[in-house]
């Protein structure tokens, strides 16, 4: 990583890390409901991997607007 990238790259790049997250996330929700019925393991790794993901926007969310979620949620 020895790119300089100005400000506005950088929250564009942040911006663009958040949307591939939540996507991710989503992706990992709906694999876990489809496979609970079938395969109880395999929804329990899909179902840690959406809370991974869920992490990953919720940090990126507070980097991009500071304090817009209250403390607890």
């Amino acid at each position: 990583m020895t790119d300089v990238v100005d400000s506005d790259e950088l929250l564009r790049r942040i911006q663009r890390a958040r949307a591939c997250a939540r996507e991710e996330e989503q992706g990992w929700r709906a694999r876990s409901v489809d496979l609970r019925p079938d395969d109880p393991e395999a929804a329990r790794e899909a179902a840690v991997r959406t809370l991974a993901y869920e992490a990953v926007v919720r940090v990126l969310d507070e980097v991009l607007t500071p304090g817009s979620r209250p403390a607890g949620a």
